[in-house]
């Protein structure tokens, strides 16, 4: 006789809610097991979120299950659930979280790419070759035992500074928690995909004998389909990653690390608008963990759970290499030392003692292309975008104009498109214009550009960096890409071309997101020990603001008074970490529909928990033909917020406007 039960299963659609499906059959499916359904007039895959024996509706009226995927073990109750907060927390439906997680080879219709997988994964695996471990200071030394001897869920912030061997730290407790454990998963998080490689190699020759999980947007399909399923499975033992890694499927997790915690990329921007940080401490609470938060500048959310004791710190004050310092910061008045296309002759003439004596260099400037705009000065035109409120970049060696934010693309006029001038110039200055400066002032030094346009290529940023290590590089010019996580042992030098802008910004973010970013650059330098004759490590930043107190602080590598000062005007101001926050997005053809469906939106406001701030234009107003606004909520209880969400979100899509509109709870951009 046939089994039959109901399985309620979820999908990758934007209906909040499950689906009941017939199921007849000698086995019974597996609650987390992957189903092939038919939805309407399409087949898609399903996830079973539950199991039971009857259903609210006919069953003359419910659909038969087509399969089940029998060859794919299922996901863990925990992976569920993991994903079930995702859900409720960000607001999403429990399908839009669940099933993108999975690699889209095994949401296929189709099950030979699985199949396959599932056989390359059985096949014997290269063994790598064994590294060194250097030995630890005494301060790893601690931060590895507190580590290895927490039970139970520990949230911990390694707060070390730049080169300080934070690293190491991770390897040695990992090597450990194995050693004890013969079955134990760890998961390791970094901000951004080229930082995976180098960390990559880490793994491998200090765990040779053991599997690592990569996954990432960048890989192939089918590489990061087999990569899952090594970190499924049970197989890999170590599984690195950016902010997706979070929701990779995990059965034995044991340890998770979050490095560079403090980095704006682990917010999903799109979709579902998660903290991978925030995730990674809710699942080490779920499964009653450790968790690790590495940074040399913490988020200041982070820092305050430190002072309020809900976090234990870890201390790393000095650098891990013997004699190697942290270098000096030198502040270049701009009013005084006037610069010559954007370099001063201060920051000039140390690159010139730096090539003299066979030392690399980097400039940081986080703004690519070769001029941020270019203008006609007889009747002021300006290279703008005809499809978002913002300015056309100069890339002068593709001989384009190009938006950063929708990707248009124009050739640069031969004249100025109002008045007829053929004088157009570009303004400001971005990567490639200093590139071009520095190869007419050294033109005998070896040069070298990285930023998302020298790296466009898949594997070209490795590659790039891989030159820079191997001292083939004299002078190194990036913007963030280069700012954090790599080890440049013959650099000594970091100069800093434009960071004034952020001081100016309407985000309140700016400040603290600036001084992470040049501390971060500023550690790039001095890492090795100074060899005999060789230069003091030191950074040069060029300013117009010296006095200014964020470059004080940085100057003195001084982060505890700057989270200070910056945590006490938050609090006065009553804004993150002391508030809780979620902004409703709205984009249309026009900016007043925009408007008056937030209006309608803050109408529906009512709790004295809640404050509504006035619906206004975001500041990209318009972006790819669409008019966009915001509104800000915010609450001192974070349960109220959510509970008010839930029925706001409900009362929104009956609204049924002709526009699109999407929800961010803790939102980092405002």
């Amino acid at each position: 006789m046939l089994n039959e039960f109901i399985l309620q299963v979820v999908l990758d659609t934007p209906v909040e809610r499950v689906f009941d499906y017939l199921w007849s059959g000698n086995e019974v499916p597996l609650r987390g097991q992957f189903v092939l359904i038919n939805f309407g007039r399409r087949e898609l895959v399903g996830l079973i979120v539950s199991i039971k024996k009857e259903s609210e509706f006919p069953r003359d009226k419910l659909k038969s299950v087509i399969s089940v995927r029998k060859q794919l073990s299922p996901v863990s109750a925990e992976w569920i659930a993991l994903c079930q907060f995702a859900a409720d927390y960000y607001q999403r439906p429990l399908g839009e979280v669940a099933l993108p997680a999975v690699p889209k080879n095994l949401r296929s219709l189709k099950t030979v790419a699985l199949d396959k997988a599932l056989k390359k994964l059985s096949q014997p695996q290269v063994v790598a070759q064994a590294g060194h471990a250097p030995p630890l200071n005494s301060a790893q030394e601690y931060a590895v035992q507190q580590i290895v001897a927490a039970t139970g869920f520990k949230p911990g912030l390694l707060y070390g500074v730049t080169g300080s061997g934070k690293t190491e730290v991770y390897l040695h407790a990992a090597e450990q928690i194995l050693a004890r454990d013969p079955d134990a998963q760890i998961l390791v998080l970094v901000p951004e995909i080229n930082l995976t490689p180098q960390l990559q190699g880490h793994l491998r020759a200090r765990f040779p004998d053991l599997q690592v999980a990569t996954l990432h947007s960048g890989m192939a399909e089918g590489e990061r389909t087999l990569h899952w399923l090594a970190a499924h499975t049970g197989q890999a033992r170590l599984i690195l990653g950016t902010r997706l890694a979070i929701l990779a499927s995990l059965p034995a997790l044991k340890l998770i690390i979050v490095d560079e915690e403090h980095d704006p990329s682990y917010k999903q921007q799109e979709g579902l608008r998660y903290s991978a940080r925030d995730l990674a401490v809710w699942r080490a609470r779920q499964l009653d963990i450790p968790v690790i938060l590495g940074s040399a500048t913490p988020s200041l959310e982070t820092w305050q759970h430190t002072i309020s004791g809900r976090y234990d710190k870890l201390s790393l004050p000095e650098r891990a290499v013997q004699n190697a310092v942290l270098p000096a910061m030198r502040l270049i008045d701009l009013s005084k030392d006037k610069p010559a296309e954007g370099l001063t002759s201060s920051l000039i003439s140390a690159l010139k003692q730096r090539l003299d004596k066979g030392e690399q260099s980097l400039l940081y400037l986080n703004r690519r292309g070769y001029a941020p705009v270019i203008a006609c000065d007889a009747c002021g035109w300006m290279s703008n975008c005809h499809r978002c409120s913002a300015f056309l970049v100069l890339h002068k060696q593709e001989y384009k104009l190009r938006c950063h934010h929708c990707s248009l693309e124009m050739r640069i006029p031969k004249a100025c498109p109002d008045c007829g001038n053929v004088d157009i110039q570009p303004l400001g200055r971005g990567t490639q214009r200093i590139e071009e400066h520095l190869q007419h002032l050294f033109p005998e030094a070896r040069i070298r550009r990285i930023d998302a346009d020298s790296t466009r290529l898949k594997g070209s940023a490795q590659a790039a960096f891989e030159t820079v290590h191997r001292g083939e590089v004299d002078i190194l010019i990036g913007t963030q890409m280069v700012a954090k996580g790599h080890d440049f042992k013959n650099l000594t030098l970091v100069g800093i071309v434009n960071p004034d802008t952020a001081l100016f910004s309407q985000d309140y973010r700016a400040g603290e997101r600036l001084f992470a970013q040049l501390m971060q650059v500023a550690g790039r330098a001095g890492r090795a020990a100074q060899k005999e004759g060789g230069s003091t490590s030191e950074v040069l930043i060029q300013t117009r603001y010296p006095q200014h107190p964020l470059y004080q602080a940085l100057k003195s590598h001084d982060y505890p008074q700057f989270a200070k000062t910056c945590l006490e005007e938050r609090s006065q101001a009553d804004l993150p970490p002391f508030i809780f926050q979620a902004l409703l997005r709205v984009e249309s053809k026009e900016l007043a529909t925009s408007l008056e469906f937030l209006r309608k939106a803050a109408s529906l406001v009512v709790s004295d928990d809640i404050t509504v701030h006035d619906p206004i234009p975001m500041s990209l107003m318009r972006m790819a033909n669409s008019e966009r606004a915001q509104l800000l909520l915010e609450s001192h209880s974070r349960p109220a917020l959510q509970a008010f969400l839930r029925m706001w979100i409900t009362q929104l899509s009956a609204i049924k406007p002709r526009l699109s509109w999407s929800l961010e709870v803790d939102p980092v951009d405002i």
